[in-house]
This record gives structure tokens, C-alpha cells and sequence, in this order.
């Protein structure tokens, strides 16, 4: 049996998943500096584009999204899907011309704004409530949008007419594939797949265009997932029992988390974008940016500090940019004091007396709890070129030679490539937590003068480190 209705159980699971499945959507919709013109937004949308069948074999983009995941049901367990992306909608501007006919024009000007063409996305939603014996038998639900156009009047200061809007949007066709298998074991799981296509028959006239296939696509897709009686299980910290189930599952242009309040696993959200279980908004960010990778800070006194000939121009390129352009010209001194910076969690340090030596290298003397750290000079404890620690059973401090290790979940994903290198130890660091870090140069690089004249080294743990015989 299938449905459309949200289980009451699960609605104020969704409606905490979904302020950050709104930024998934969103994601690089209009970069700054808000305007249409500016040449990063000549390039629309870069996350979870699903596009018609033929531009994907043409233009090398994805017709498809494909989640695995683990569940454990309870008995009567309903699953709720909700597939949501946003359809592009073309804008283009037409000025009203004496004899009451209209011709399409680059912009249209009025006091607060710079009407230009663009493309709008309009939110789309695709959502189905099924229980168990059909989700095991497999469910299919399809995807029609028909095509549509719309007009918008546009009046000047005094209320004359003097062009108006056309929105036109393309067909768009596609589906959402869901199925479960149970999987043999102690406990009853489930793997849960759930594809998401587009169908569209489309193909490109001519020269590959991605600006002709953006209008039938599915634009920022992702899924939410809810079971109304049950969990999910995380795909990044699974019980150890489920680790071999997680590794066999095939996530396809998508990566499903946990969602919702941490301590909750009724909802998983499966983006385009990585994330990690639970992901949440920043409390302090008082309203969407809708720029890639934002930080709230730069970019509001970034925008504050846009011509007002620029600030036309972005309120006329899209409702959302408008937005923010009004919420970074009103934001009052406090509120924007508060991105500057925020500590999340605070550890009480206590106590009094001699610097008491570091639990894992105990040849390695901790900082006081009174002493400045942001004044190395203070504590002649310590010192980078100096300290050594002690590693399998080798003395290690600058000067070593060290083969790199880095975590596979604790350094930056660039690192991985390092895996295997050597590099020369510069340094040894201590930070205010106790913790010990080395600083390196990797063996080969022709850089590596460069990066010791300026200080700018690659940072690993000791557990990320096996020194070498001349260490």
C-alpha cells in the first residue's frame, strides 16, 4: 500500500531534516556578487544535476542518483520518501513597445532594480508513504511535469505598464525506483535502494548544450527517507556487526546521512553534497547566502559593500539574491558581531602545580592550564625545533625522516594522495589541548624551500607517522 501523506510520527523528524536539506537545495543557486552578469553565475548549478539521458552520454553529467542504505524496521513500518529539487524556470524580459506589442529586451529598469533574463528555480516535490510488503516487492513512482508559461506585468514608479515577464518551463519526466532486501544475519536489516532518474527523451539539436538540457533536468536532487516505526543505521560509524552490510552498499552521485536532531535515526538525508551524520545550520547565521561554500561573514560585509548600481542589478537577477542584498543592508552591529566567530564546546582545565607529562608520550611535557598560549615565549617547555617524542620505539623531532600514514577520516581528503611519501620532520608542535603535532615537508616536493622559508608546512598526528631507519 502506498500513499502520499506524511505519518504524524515522522513530521517533526522532516521538518528538522529539511532546513538543511533547504541549504542542500540552494547550494551555489547565485554566487556573489549576486548579479547575472558576474561571469560565476554564467555557469549554473553544480550539485545534483540529473539531466536528460542524451546530455549525460554528450555533455558527461548524470542521468541518475542511486542511494543504499541499511534500516531496521519494526513490525507495520511505513517508509516515506520525498524526492525534492528544483525545476529551472526561464526568465526572459520584454519591454512594451507604443503600439501595445512587446519585444524582448536585455534588461528593463525601474528605481530599486535591474530586471535582466535568468534562470529561476522553482521547488518540485515527488513524495510517496509505503509499507513494507510493497517496498520489498519493489515500487515505481513516475515523474511527469508538463510543460507551462507564465507572465508578469511590470509597472514603473508612477504604475504605467512598461514590459512585463515571460516564464517558460520544459517538460521534465523521470522516476523514483524503491526497493528493500533483507539481508541474512542475527538481526533483521534491511538494505534500502532507491534510485532516482531522469527519463526525458530530449536530445540535444546540434552542438551539445547544457543551457538547452538545464530546463529538463532535476536540479539540487536529494532525497529524505523517514520510517514511522524503526532506524536507519549510520553509513559513516556503523556497529561493528553491520560494517561488511555498509561496505556493499552502492551510493551513486549521492551520500544518505543521518538526519534530524542528533539521537534521532528515523530520517536519513541522501545529498548530492557530502555531509555527516546529523548536519546542522550554524545558529548564529541569520539567513541563507545561497553562495557556495559561504562563510557568513565575508560575504555579508562583502555585499554590504556593493555599489548600489550593484545592488540593483542583483535585486533584478533573482528574488533570493534580493534577499540577501536587504538582509546585509539591515543587519544590525550585533548580530553581525556574532559570525565572527563561535566556540561550540568548552572542557574545564583545573588544577595547579608542574606541567604533568602527556598520557601518550609521556616524554613529552604538557602546557600549564595558566599558561597564555597565544604567547609561545612564556613556557620554555616547549619548543618545535628542539622537542622530539618517541615513536616505535625511535627518537623523532625535526630532522627525522618519516613515512606518511594520514587517517582516513581525520585529515584532509588531500592528504590521502600522500599516502606512502617521506617527508623530513620540522617541526614538533604542541596545541592548547594536549595534543602533539609533526610538521613536514614531503621528500620531492619542489616547493619544499619555499614552504620552510614561509613557515607553511603539512601537519600530521603521530599515529599518522612511522618513522624511518635514519630517524
Amino acid at each position: 500500500m502506498t500513499t502520499s501523506v506524511l505519518p504524524d510520527t515522522l513530521a517533526a523528524s522532516f521538518a528538522a531534516a529539511r532546513r538543511v536539506a533547504d541549504a542542500v537545495l540552494f547550494e551555489g543557486y547565485v554566487l556573489y556578487p549576486y548579479r547575472a552578469s558576474s561571469a560565476k553565475n554564467r555557469l549554473r548549478w553544480q550539485f545534483g544535476v540529473l539531466v536528460p539521458p542524451a546530455w549525460a552520454t554528450a555533455g558527461g553529467e548524470h542521468s541518475h542518483q542511486r542511494t543504499e542504505c541499511l534500516m531496521e524496521p519494526r513490525s507495520g513500518a511505513r517508509l516515506s520518501a520525498e524526492l525534492r529539487f528544483l525545476r529551472a524556470q526561464r526568465r526572459t524580459v520584454q519591454r512594451l513597445l507604443p503600439d501595445g506589442t512587446f519585444a524582448t529586451t536585455d534588461e528593463l529598469a525601474l528605481p530599486d532594480r535591474l530586471l535582466v533574463p535568468w534562470d529561476e528555480g522553482v521547488e518540485e516535490r515527488l513524495t510517496c508513504v509505503i509499507d513494507l510488503p510493497a517496498l520489498l516487492a519493489g515500487h515505481v513512482l513516475p515523474l511527469s511535469l508538463p510543460a507551462g508559461e507564465d507572465t508578469e506585468d511590470v509597472h514603473d514608479a508612477d504604475g504605467r505598464q512598461i514590459g512585463r515577464l515571460v516564464r517558460r518551463r520544459a517538460p521534465i519526466e523521470g522516476r523514483l525506483r524503491l526497493a528493500a532486501t533483507e539481508l541474512d544475519g542475527p538481526y533483521r536489516v534491511l538494505r534500502l535502494t532507491a534510485t532516482v532518474e531522469n527519463t526525458s527523451t530530449w536530445t540535444p539539436d546540434g552542438p551539445a548544450d547544457r543551457t538547452a538540457a538545464l530546463p529538463r533536468a532535476l536540479v539540487a536532487a536529494h532525497l529524505l527517507l523517514g520510517l514511522d516505526a524503526g532506524s536507519f543505521l549510520s553509513m559513516t560509524d556503523p556497529p561493528e556487526w553491520a560494517r561488511p552490510a555498509v561496505a556493499d552498499c552502492r551510493n551513486e552521485h549521492t551520500w544518505p546521512v543521518l538526519a534530524g536532531e542528533p539521537g534521532h535515526r528515523d530520517v536519513v538525508l541522501s545529498s548530492p553534497i557530502i555531509l555527516e551524520d546529523h548536519p546542522a545550520l550554524a545558529p548564529e547565521s541569520p539567513g541563507p547566502l545561497y553562495d557556495s561554500l559561504e562563510i557568513d561573514e565575508i560575504l555579508t560585509l562583502r555585499t554590504a559593500a556593493l555599489t548600489d548600481q550593484e545592488k540593483r542589478e542583483a535585486r533584478g537577477t533573482d528574488a533570493r539574491a534580493a534577499e540577501v542584498i536587504d538582509l546585509a543592508d539591515t543587519m544590525p552591529p550585533e548580530v553581525l558581531e556574532r559570525l565572527h566567530g563561535a566556540v561550540r564546546a568548552l572542557r574545564e582545565v583545573t588544577g595547579e602545580g608542574p606541567a604533568t607529562p602527556d598520557d601518550t608520550h609521556p616524554d613529552v611535557p604538557r602546557l600549564r592550564p595558566e599558561t597564555p598560549w597565544w604567547d609561545p615565549e612564556s613556557d620554555r617547555s616547549v619548543d618545535p625545533v628542539r622537542d622530539r617524542i618517541t615513536l616505535d620505539g625511535r627518537s623523532v623531532g625535526a630532522g627525522s625522516r618519516v613515512r606518511l600514514r594520514p587517517g582516513k577520516r581525520r585529515t584532509d581528503a588531500q592528504d590521502l594522495f600522500l599516502h606512502g611519501r617521506t617527508a623530513h620532520v620540522e617541526a614538533v608542535l604542541h596545541d592548547v589541548d594536549g595534543g602533539v603535532h609533526l610538521a613536514v615537508t614531503v621528500d620531492g616536493d619542489p616547493g619544499a624551500d619555499i614552504r620552510r622559508e614561509q613557515g607553511r608546512f603539512l601537519y600530521f598526528q603521530p599515529d599518522e607517522i612511522t618513522p624511518l631507519e635514519d630517524a
